[in-house]
């Protein structure tokens, strides 16, 4: 289902956020199934890898073939991460349609996470801007930055709104297509989360497309959801069986829960495209081929409300 037939675009990052830091490598043609089976659920979005040295993050050794292959299904929007411009142009070469700048608002973040101060990435970011206007127009990726941090960060505690909006503001002028705003480390409240995306929304959402990725460190993820649905955001990052996490926020968990997440739009009248039914045997992806990891989800457990009104099978 094309994104324009759905009220919330909901999109994977299992593939990208979900493994990158696990050290059993998923096979190449398990990733690519795993793709498959989630679209064929009606999933619209997936970000299905991290362009960057396999010498780094070996779980992307094959980013390549899992984004060409990702490219071959109808109606799936491909979206991949990159930290710099060499990634970018790897990525730009394979096709993808969109290319996700890492970026932080916290100096500390950025500086742990990305070994780079914010100047330096933003210095970075301008050089991907660069190579995406470089392209003739009709061709050109969509270029979307992450803004991680954006509730609080682990090194530095909480972190003020107007950072996050002067940070935003400094990508919307250099040309960013869409912003995505990030409680990597479950700092968040509904509270803050509605405020913030509201100064958001109204600040920039003429300009830029505004998303929202959430973890569910303390268990509000799902809550901050909805107050920034509330705020007029509809695009949210979630992974299936809540894979994933950040090595910033230890024992904790991850992303927020793809099934849950659809489950409480569909709950709110809202049309997502995606069909659970379909989607839950995806998990079984997963569980065969990291048998280790702890997989999360509340739907999966309790299943459908008797007579629930699933807005996507109407």
């Amino acid at each position: 289902m094309a994104e324009r037939d759905i009220d919330v675009v909901c999109r994977e990052v299992g593939l990208r956020d979900g493994i990158q830091s696990l050290k059993t490598f998923v096979p190449t043609e398990e990733k690519i199934r795993w793709i498959r089976d989630e679209v064929a659920a009606g999933v619209p979005n997936m970000q299905v890898c991290s362009f960057v040295p396999p010498k780094l993050l070996p779980q992307f050794s094959d980013a390549a073939d899992v984004a060409a292959a990702a490219l071959e299904l109808d109606g799936l929007w491909v979206s991949a991460l990159t930290p710099n411009l060499k990634g970018a142009e790897v990525a730009l070469k394979v096709g993808v349609h969109e290319i996700d700048f890492m970026n932080s608002v916290s100096e500390s973040h950025s500086l742990s996470n990305g070994r780079r101060s914010t100047d330096q990435a933003f210095a970075e970011f301008e050089r991907v801007r660069d190579l995406r206007d470089s392209q003739p127009e009709g061709q050109r990726f969509k270029l979307a930055a992450g803004f991680a941090t954006s509730f609080g960060c682990s090194i530095e505690g909480y972190v003020p709104q107007d950072n996050v909006l002067k940070s935003v503001e400094r990508f919307v002028k250099a040309g960013v297509d869409e912003v995505m705003i990030a409680d990597t480390v479950g700092y968040g409240n509904p509270q803050d989360v509605k405020q913030l995306f509201s100064r958001i929304i109204a600040e920039f959402g003429d300009e830029v497309t505004v998303g929202a990725h959430f973890h569910d460190t303390r268990g509000l993820g799902l809550a901050n959801v909805y107050a920034a649905l509330e705020a007029g955001c509809r695009r949210y990052d979630a992974s299936l069986a809540g894979l994933g996490g950040c090595p910033f926020a230890p024992n904790a968990t991850g992303n927020i829960v793809m099934e849950d997440l659809v489950f409480l739009l569909e709950g709110a009248g809202l049309n997502t495209g995606i069909d659970l039914e379909k989607l839950l045997p995806v998990r079984e992806i997963i569980a065969n081929n990291l048998p280790d990891e702890p997989l999360h989800g509340t739907y999966k457990k309790a299943g459908a409300p008797k007579g629930f009104p699933f807005v996507s099978a109407a």
